[in-house]
């Protein structure tokens, strides 16, 4: 499966998510919804926030342009909010997944999206050395 089709099925294809992108940590982008564009600057400050979130905190987390508030930051996982709508960004060894979400989706709907499908990855150990299973993206990845 591509990168482009992890974006478009398992991410925005959910209806969850409204934009979506995955990025390389240097900030090189390996796929994205049409119409978003995360440049590699705010990938690049995403990336150092799941080390020192202090930043961001700060000063909000910028994703296409938009600031959002950061509500929780830790080593893999960084949430924010504008409003009613958010974003969900999971690190993982070689990338970044980054949702996008509006309203009526709740932020617990679009986590749930994004962080299994970092799950999933990290269980193939495409994008990390972790061993967690999620085999039901496994029917997914074969198609």
């Amino acid at each position: 499966m591509s990168w482009q089709a992890y974006v478009d099925t398992n991410l925005v294809g959910t209806g969850k998510i409204a934009q979506a992108a995955i990025h390389g940590h240097s900030g090189q982008v390996w796929a994205t919804s049409v119409g978003f564009s995360v440049n590699s600057s705010e990938v690049q400050t995403l990336v150092a926030a799941f080390t020192d979130p202090s930043p961001l905190r700060a000063s909000g987390l910028h994703l296409g342009g938009v600031k959002y508030i950061a509500l929780k930051c830790d080593e893999r996982s960084i949430y924010a909010k504008k409003g009613a709508d958010g974003a969900v960004c999971v690190k993982t060894n070689q990338a970044v997944l980054i949702g996008i979400y509006k309203e009526p989706v709740q932020p617990g709907e679009a986590t749930k999206v994004v962080e299994a499908l970092a799950d999933y990855l990290i269980s193939v150990s495409y994008v990390s050395n972790l061993n967690m299973a999620f085999p039901h993206f496994v029917a997914l990845a074969r198609i």
